[in-house]
């Protein structure tokens, strides 16, 4: 047997789902953490050029701190792109959801809170887009820090653990 043919065949005799797993969410941290560089780099190139052609200073506010917290939502948007998929081991059925969590979830949860006294104090305990969005704002308070800690166990950890059962104890087809 050559060593490619025997290295296909012994996968698909002893399947390391926890190591494919492990490689899907390592790759998809990596995208999420090189594009928000990538996007600001050629934003940057675009705000150069741009205020060169408009005879205008540039303006450069973005700072380090801004930076890592944009990177880390661009992270936690991705990841809650993979805990949909490990959860519901469809594509289309991730996409749809991943449509559902992004845009439905917040706005009823807006709606909610706009609207009922005792889900605007809570809001930003259990709704995860709401805690994330001043990772776009820069240095976050503690408190902010803390809504996103719990928000992230509710929304990302707990369905991914669960998913990570299923997938891990789900008998090879």
């Amino acid at each position: 047997m050559e060593p490619a043919h025997w290295a296909h065949h012994l996968f698909t005799l002893v399947p390391h789902r926890g190591r494919v797993i492990a490689a899907k969410a390592i790759s998809c941290i990596s995208v999420a953490v090189v594009t928000i560089p990538l996007a600001v780099g050629i934003g940057a190139l675009g705000n150069l050029v741009g205020t060169a052609i408009a005879g205008v200073d540039p303006v450069r506010d973005l700072t380090v701190t801004n930076l890592l917290t944009i990177i880390l939502a661009n992270v936690l948007g991705l990841l809650v792109g993979f805990m949909l998929g490990v959860v519901i081991r469809s594509s289309a059925g991730a996409i749809v959801a991943y449509f559902v969590y992004s845009f439905l979830l917040p706005t009823l949860a807006l709606l909610l809170a706009a609207s009922q006294d005792w889900f605007r104090d809570l809001q930003p305990w259990v709704d995860f887009d709401y805690a994330q969005s001043p990772l776009f704002d820069g240095a976050l308070t503690a408190q902010q820090w803390a809504n996103l800690g719990v928000t992230g166990v509710i929304w990302l950890v707990v369905p991914l653990a669960v998913g990570l059962g299923f997938v891990l104890r789900a008998e090879v087809k």
